[in-house]
This record gives structure tokens, sequence and C-alpha cells, in this order.
């Protein structure tokens, strides 16, 4: 990423824009006119031609660059990662507790919520990259065919980097009858894809649409937009809000720690089940993700009461070990008192009724940084916000952003 985008994509970027330059091809472009842009730019987070965050994203780019050069150590898996290959008859049923998720590595998971099925940045793709041939290649298969799942009734996208907003797994769902419901910006690109435009609802901070009985609300978040091409930001970012009759669920999307994590909780908690980022993060630019001590203080803030750490477990993006993300969140969240489950890539479990093996070890053990070798810490103005816990404690911020 480069400010706006950092990882590993930062070192593919020339080759893929040349690429993009020669081919001009349609995962890359956007059509933006007219009333959405009309609502565009009647946004608040909408100034001087682009999307800001209202804290700002610090990012010590020569430090990025170095990170992403030299890696980590078991930074991907050199055995097979233990997936659970999901049964589609299972996914025919209604769970019992009537909340289910499951899954899919990094941020793609589908929630069954109240009767309603909802998708979350799904990547069935082999890369997440514009282009076949390079870019950060999964570890292992998608664990369900998406012609396998279940009528699905909403799709919710949080942006519109790669490792989200997937070309080829939206263009499989052009048939498909479910609602993509996007941040601003966003729905020009889909309709470009072919996705209809009745299918698509693009929203604002804090707006929301319906999916039957369910509410869907787009959140917050402290993050940047863009694929490549000159026009990064053009388009919003965000978490969400699933609000259903009996059960409530947080996706954060991608973000780092914002004031808004707190009134999101007074708005929409307490939460039955918290989906917030937890990995691909570096001291480097600590503002676009949260890291997962961060990670934890936000389920706290936004009044969760389960956890489920995505944005980890299928990609190397950032310069840590891949189990690191689930080791320091379990950590982090011993001392919060916060529940957190840990199901492996293709399990599905009812968080409300959460069984042992939703929450056992499947990953090796590995070598990794605790939080106070390496923490993450969120930035205003690039001045480090947050004092840690005394180590007898490890790693839980005590502070949001002042």
């Amino acid at each position: 990423m480069s400010k706006r985008y950092l990882g590993v994509q930062f070192f593919t970027a020339v080759a893929l824009s040349i690429s993009s330059m020669l081919c001009g091809c349609q995962a890359w472009q956007a059509n933006t006119t007219g009333d959405r842009q009309a609502a565009i730019e009647a946004s608040p987070e909408w100034r001087d031609g682009r999307f800001w965050n209202a804290e700002g994203i610090h990012t010590d780019l020569p430090k990025a660059l170095l990170r992403a050069l030299s890696g980590a150590p078991d930074d991907v898996p050199v055995s097979p990662v233990p997936v659970v290959m999901t049964d589609p008859a299972m996914l025919a049923t209604a769970p019992d507790s009537g909340l289910r998720v499951t899954w899919f590595g990094h941020s793609s998971t589908l929630v069954e919520i109240d009767g309603v099925r909802v998708l979350t940045d799904p990547i069935w793709s082999e890369r997440a990259s514009p282009i076949g041939w390079l870019g950060p290649r999964r570890w292992y298969a998608p664990a369900i065919a998406l012609a396998q799942l279940p009528r699905v009734d909403a799709v919710i996208i949080s942006h519109d980097h790669y490792d989200h907003l997937d070309h080829a797994t939206i263009v499989a769902m052009r048939h498909w009858t479910n609602l993509f419901i996007v941040p601003l910006g966003m729905g020009g690109r889909l309709e470009r894809w072919g996705i209809a435009r009745t299918r698509i609802v693009e929203l604002d901070w804090w707006q929301s649409t319906q999916v039957g009985a369910l509410a869907v609300a787009i959140l917050p978040a402290r993050h940047s937009s863009g694929r490549l091409d000159p026009r990064s930001d053009h388009t919003l970012w965000g978490g969400f809000a699933l609000l259903g009759a009996h059960h409530r669920v947080y996706f954060s999307g991608d973000t780092g720690l914002q004031h808004a994590m707190t009134e999101i909780g007074k708005r929409y908690g307490p939460f039955d089940l918290a989906l917030i980022e937890a990995g691909q993060y570096s001291e480097a630019w600590p503002d676009a993700h949260l890291g997962p001590e961060q990670a934890v203080l936000t389920a706290k803030r936004v009044n969760a009461r389960v956890l489920l750490p995505v944005h980890w477990g299928l990609f190397k993006l950032a310069p840590h070990a891949w189990t690191e993300p689930v080791e320091r969140v379990l950590a982090a969240a011993r001392c919060a008192g916060l529940t957190v489950i840990t199901p492996r890539p293709g399990q599905s479990v009812e968080p409300t009724a959460p069984r042992p093996e939703d929450m056992q070890r499947w990953w090796p053990t590995l070598r990794w940084r605790s939080a106070e070798e390496t923490p993450i810490v969120a930035t205003i103005n690039g001045v480090p916000t947050q004092r840690f816990a005394p180590t007898t404690c490890p790693a839980v911020p005590t502070a949001v952003p002042d």
C-alpha cells in the first residue's frame, strides 16, 4: 500500500498501472456521473474533490517500504491450512439460534441473521489483484463454490481495495437476485460490471436501508479507497451494522481506531457479534488498520459480546507472522474479558451459543511478535495517542485517539 493502500500491493503498483493503461480492463474502470456524483458531493466526508477521514491517516512511508521489502518470519503458511469444506446442506437450514456466521478467510463471511443472509466482502479469486498472474495469492481454495451458496439476500462491500472488491466474484453474481449495499461512489463500477442499477444501494455514513426485516447501516471507518487509477479516495469506505429483530452484528470493514467507535456502540449496540479486522497491520501504517489489540478495544467500544477477528488467514498483505493476529487478539481479549471465537476457514458458528470447538486452536504454534515488541498505536497528526497497559496484562490500549 502507499499512503492509501499499504502492503505488498505497493510493489506491484507500477506493473499493474502499466498493464491497466495497455488493456483498459473493465475491472479497473468506474462510472460516477449525474445523480451519483451529486450524492457524493453532498456528503459531509467529501471535500476538495475526494473523501476524507475525520482524524486523518498517518503513514511512515520509508518504514512502510522497508517493512514490505523485508517481510517477516512465517508470514505465509508452510503447510496446508486446515480448512473446513462448508456443507451446502447445512447452510440450507436455518440456524437454531437465529444467528450464524461462516468465515471464509480474510473479510469474507456469510452472516445469517434473523432469516436474512448477508455476504461480506466476498473474494473467491486466486489473487487479490486486477490480473491473474501478479499480486497476493490466496493460501487455499474457497471452502465452498459460489454456486453452492444458498440464496443470498445482500452483499455488503466495505471499500474498493482489491482484497475486498473482487471483479471476478462480482461478475459471477450478475444473475443473482441479491442487493449490493455499498458506500458512496461504488455503484457506477458495479453497474459497469453488469450489476443492474436496481440491485445497488449506495449509502453515506450513518445512512441505512432495509433488506426484508433487516436494517443495514453503513458506519464510519478510518481507511481509504482506490484501485490502480489516479482517482484514489473518490469512493467512500465504511463498516456496517446489521440490525435484525433479535440480533445485531457489527462488521468493521478496514479501519483504524477512531472516535466514532463509541458512537457506533451507543447508536446500534449491543452487538451479539463483531467481525473486526485484526490483521495486515504494521507500526508504519498505524491508522489504516487496527491491529489486534485495537481490534479488541474496538469490540469493547462498540459494545460487542463476541468478537470474530477477520482480515487474516488468507493473504499476505503485511510483514507479520500469519498467525500473529489471532495470537495477539486472544492475549488482549483475556485481559479485556472478551469472548473470542476462532472458527477454521469454512466453519459455521452460532456465536450466541458457541461450542468448545468454535474456540479451539487450529493454527500452528509459531514465533510471533507481541504488542510490547511491535505496538500498533493510532495517531492524531502522526502523534501516538495511546499508552499501553502494564506488561502483566499485555497490550490493551487505554483510550481512543484524543
